[in-house]
């Protein structure tokens, strides 16, 4: 353990009459003077030891996105992303890696990923066993709309424990 000692300044206002106009009134001035105050900082260091039973590596989970639409060769493009199980939710990801998750509507209109749009709806094609089970916010919003789809701001991805890859397809389009 070390110890260091540092030194500060500390403005400390005093006051005088020095400033005079016309009609010889004085305005007040503050001046500022230096007070010497002592700090002790005391620093740790860790341990040179480490044991590799200590670092336990925290599953992962893949997650590819696919593209809204099919490329003129007709396969959708594709953009991967990596998260920690049970750690962030859907949208938070799609967002961290500029994943685009919203339609013109709802890049206007969504509500922050607080459950009350409905705008961020993706569908999930390979995975689903790796999600959080659909949420109250989601059964509303979802009622009538395939088993598939789900909430990006309400879409927990794994669950601490658990890894894998899961298939994501932005801004699905309803099938008659």
């Amino acid at each position: 353990m070390a110890s260091l000692s540092l030194t500060s300044i500390t403005p400390q206002p005093t006051t005088g009459f020095s400033l005079k106009n016309n009609n010889n009134y004085s305005y007040p001035t503050t001046k500022f003077l230096p007070k010497k105050r002592h700090v002790l900082l005391t620093l740790a260091t860790p341990s040179p030891q480490t044991s590799s039973s200590t670092t336990s590596e925290q599953p992962e989970i893949e997650l590819e996105f696919l593209g809204p639409k099919p490329g003129s060769d007709g396969s959708y493009p594709v953009d991967k992303a990596t998260a920690i199980s049970g750690q962030k939710l859907l949208r938070n990801i799609m967002l961290d890696n500029n994943i685009e998750l919203y339609a013109a509507y709802g890049k206007v209109m969504n509500c922050g990923g607080f459950g009350n749009c409905g705008t961020c709806i993706v569908e999930i094609v390979d995975g689903k066993d790796l999600l959080n089970e659909r949420t109250k916010d989601e059964l509303r919003y979802l009622k009538k709309k395939p088993e598939s789809w789900r909430l990006a701001c309400r879409t927990i991805v794994g669950n601490k424990e658990n890894s894998g890859k899961v298939v994501v397809q932005r801004l699905p389009q309803w099938k008659k």
